[in-house]
């Protein structure tokens, strides 16, 4: 009898030795864990990009190069839009991290709604008419427009690429009647490609961007109606130092190379 109380006891003390060392290795192993994620590098949320429709090509471009340059500031698929559509969404509410406009005048909005400041001045861009390859209708200059056996489209007058189109067709003294007003530039340049339209006012470095599927004829008076691409950080956005990392790279020399290369003027 004294052999198995002895064995018994021998066995309870082993059991909560065991259990004793089970216990004292979970400190260890937390205490582990938090010494070593501070060295782990830290990735901000994914960065939300509001656009100007014309900035498309290049910004998923340059998106793709900035997020391969910086992994600790990935990008969200970026919102692309007219330039006023996108104010509206942005003063309604919709989060985001770094705007990009196709002119000054629609940041004002937002700025005044004391969700960026007035921004800065990233590229600028001029107005090419826009056509089918091998211009078809022989369009040489703006006042062709004003055929009314021609379709022409345009963008409406609220949205920059309106705005500027109709700065050139005043200027010019051409009065154009449109089968249809787009809301964004993207509009204009699918309404063409589809051949719903014979011709239509555009960026230039839409033009460029279409790999062939426009020809572009500038405008005799080009330089009367250049916009200016300002980029801005929202006040409201989570991580700054992450969307002020993208805005650094649109501005710097490798961000504006790529810009050039797009067919986008400099600041």
């Amino acid at each position: 009898m004294k052999t198995r109380r002895t064995t018994t006891a021998l066995a309870a003390a082993t059991a909560l030795g065991l259990l004793l060392a089970g216990c004292s290795s979970t400190p260890s192993t937390t205490t582990s864990a938090s010494t070593t994620s501070p060295t782990t590098t830290a990735t901000s949320a994914p960065i939300v990009v509001f656009a100007a429709a014309s900035l498309q090509s290049a910004f998923d471009e340059l998106a793709a190069d900035f997020e391969e340059k910086y992994p600790q500031y990935p990008v969200a698929p970026i919102t692309y839009d007219g330039s006023q559509a996108l104010a509206t969404q942005i003063v309604d509410g919709a989060d985001v991290d770094v705007i990009a406009f196709a002119s000054t005048s629609n940041l004002e909005p937002v700025t005044e709604a004391g969700i960026t400041d007035a921004g800065t001045v990233f590229a600028t861009n001029t107005m090419q008419i826009a056509v089918a390859p091998g211009n078809p209708k022989k369009i040489t200059d703006l006042a062709d427009l004003a055929d009314p056996d021609l379709a022409v489209v345009l963008c409406a007058v609220e949205v920059p690429c309106g705005a500027a189109a109709h700065t050139l067709l005043d200027d010019a003294g051409t009065t154009v009647k449109p089968v249809s007003e787009e809301t964004s530039v993207s509009g204009v340049i699918t309404r063409i490609e589809n051949a719903e339209a014979d011709a239509g006012l555009v960026y230039a470095t839409d033009v460029a961007a279409s790999a062939g599927k426009l020809e572009g004829i500038t405008p005799s008076n080009a330089s009367v109606a250049v916009n200016k691409y300002p980029i801005a950080v929202s006040t409201k956005a989570p991580s700054p130092e992450a969307a002020k990392a993208f805005v650094d790279y649109v501005l710097s020399d490798e961000g504006q190379a790529l810009l050039a290369a797009d067919g986008f003027g400099a600041p």
